[in-house]
């Protein structure tokens, strides 16, 4: 892309404003509808609300788990555009191609599974309780 078109693209306004939100919606929905994680994770956030319902978090407690949730689905979305601009540069099987898509999913498995232990902290001792 040649300089002044990107200058034209990247000009201030309204209409680019309220664009960006479109193109932010679009993401989400082409990673809900393509990627098998972000369907695993949006079905397992439905099911930590549902049970913090019934456990009755507190307001540190919710706030907790909505920056886990918001943090696990942000790092998904980022290894889509990782994966989707590694395919789009290297369209073939690369070494290096596969070295960033792996990267990047194994990202995303350490947030996913940092997240899986505080929630257990949190979630545990309160079914515990209940039993």
């Amino acid at each position: 892309m040649n300089e002044e078109k990107r200058k034209e693209q990247k000009k201030r306004g309204i209409k680019r404003f309220f664009n960006s939100f479109h193109y932010s919606w679009d993401g989400l929905k082409y990673a809900f509808k393509y990627e098998q994680s972000m369907f695993v994770h949006v079905l397992v956030t439905i099911l930590l609300i549902v049970l913090a319902i019934i456990l009755k978090l507190d307001f540190k407690e919710w706030l907790l788990c909505i920056v886990l949730i918001g943090l696990v689905i942000s790092t998904e979305l980022i290894n889509t555009a990782i994966e989707a601009v590694v395919d789009l540069a290297c369209p073939e099987v690369h070494p290096l191609a596969k070295t960033a898509k792996d990267t990047a999913a194994a990202a995303v498995l350490v947030f996913a599974m940092t997240s899986l232990i505080c929630g257990l902290f949190l979630f545990v001792p309160k079914l515990l309780e209940l039993l």
